[in-house]
């Protein structure tokens, strides 16, 4: 299923350097795998994206939510930046290579960018279990796109 592009924003957090977060994001993954896949109380997942230009994969650490399905809650936050993290430009470009980590587990999964009222009660239900997300959106004046991710079983498209 293909998701939509939101628009960036016009402020935001400052986020480090580019060539920074490629050195600091391998560590940080190590860091989080140690603690258990935790960041702050919350529970992270391993994002692995194909570049939308290089083509290559990339992994990042990302708080998740359960969804009550069996899937899984991300927000694109990147800490309330104007700009949309790297990972969410290649799940736009490469939505059908899309995988999570989850408890050692790898697995392909469906992305489903929410909107309206299932965006509003995700959003209430990410908020009430990691206030800081509220932060993120007085930093910026993008919308932070909340996007459900679901297993994806052998033989489904």
């Amino acid at each position: 299923m293909p998701i939509e592009r939101l628009p960036s924003g016009t402020r935001g957090a400052r986020m480090p350097p580019r060539p920074l977060m490629r050195i600091l994001m391998p560590l940080m993954e190590r860091i989080h795998r140690r603690s258990g896949d935790r960041f702050r109380g919350g529970h992270l997942l391993y994002l692995t994206t194909l570049g939308a230009k290089s083509g290559e994969q990339r992994t990042n650490p990302v708080a998740r939510f359960d969804d009550g399905a069996g899937g899984w809650y991300i927000v694109v936050s990147y800490g309330g930046s104007a700009r949309h993290p790297g990972w969410y430009h290649n799940m736009v470009a490469h939505p059908d290579q899309v995988y999570v980590e989850v408890a050692g587990v790898k697995r392909r999964v469906a992305v489903e960018q929410l909107e309206g009222a299932a965006r509003d009660e995700a959003w209430k239900q990410v908020t009430a279990k990691a206030p800081s997300f509220l932060d993120y959106t007085a930093k910026t004046d993008r919308e932070l796109p909340v996007l459900r991710l679901t297993p994806v079983t052998e033989g489904q498209a």
